[in-house]
């Protein structure tokens, strides 16, 4: 998905992915952050992974490894003989840098300063299930009394008083088959997990792709099932690159930097 996401870009808006530099990279715990030449700034999740992203006794120093990356070009990263751990996660930052400017209400059917959760409708007894450890999303799901669970690799993700709504990934196929309602995080793009979980997913389920990372244009998402994008808008660039590098996680963004972003699927 990451991309073909691309080739969207450049097809229906005339990106010219040779031309495009990146300007500066910061790459924090949980963000990377982006700049790109014609001051576009994008985010996403960090994903790094020690026990797989480097291969033991072999040390990197080609393209897209530390010290390397600034001045390359957005083909070089996309389609360049490249082994970064971090390169699924600027792929992604990248993607969302060059959105940036083209996810308006003129392409889309967007709303400013919105959570997709004030899209849901939670009423009844409709079975939520969160992908991944959401903490505004638990907190409003437990306020609205709605059954959910949270589909999860680690059970302390979750604070101790909510580690009863845990069920382990493993557990994916089964629990999304019987789900209403799946809110995922827009971190399964930068880790490939997306698609397949997507495919779990019953086509009468309402499926909801939230946080920093899932800010690119939403095109594919909205072919594979995804019915509300939650997206996150720079405001602040260069605040943006100093919170990531200073450890920023998601809500700092909207503290000093950023603003939320709902795009919804138009259905015929």
């Amino acid at each position: 998905m990451i991309d073909k996401t691309l080739e969207i870009l450049v097809r229906r808006f005339g990106f010219e992915p040779d031309k495009i530099k990146i300007e500066a990279v910061r790459i924090g715990a949980f963000l990377t952050g982006v700049k790109l030449s014609g001051q576009a700034y994008g985010i996403a999740s960090t994903h790094a992974n020690k026990a797989s992203a480097w291969q033991y006794g072999r040390r990197e120093f080609g393209p897209f490894t530390p010290a390397n990356i600034v001045g390359q070009t957005v083909r070089e990263l996309f389609f360049g003989d490249n082994h970064s751990q971090f390169r699924d996660s600027l792929k992604v930052a990248v993607l969302n840098a060059l959105s940036s400017s083209v996810m308006t209400s003129e392409h889309y059917h967007l709303f400013e300063n919105k959570d997709p959760f004030d899209f849901l409708d939670i009423s009844g007894q409709r079975k939520v299930t969160v992908v991944g450890a959401f903490r505004s999303y638990i907190r409003r799901l437990k306020e609205s009394g709605a059954p959910f669970q949270v589909l999860e690799l680690n059970p302390d993700a979750l604070s101790p008083e909510d580690r009863h709504y845990f069920v382990p990934a493993a557990e994916a196929g089964r629990v999304l088959a019987e789900s209403d309602i799946v809110i995922i995080t827009g971190s399964t793009m930068a880790n490939r997990s997306l698609d397949g979980l997507l495919e779990l997913i019953p086509e009468n389920s309402t499926v909801v792709l939230t946080g920093p990372t899932s800010s690119f244009i939403p095109d594919l998402l909205f072919e594979k099932k995804a019915d509300i994008v939650g997206a996150t808008r720079v405001t602040d660039g260069e605040k943006m690159m100093q919170v990531v590098a200073e450890g920023g996680a998601g809500y700092h963004l909207f503290r000093y930097c950023a603003q939320k972003v709902v795009v919804l699927r138009v259905t015929s």
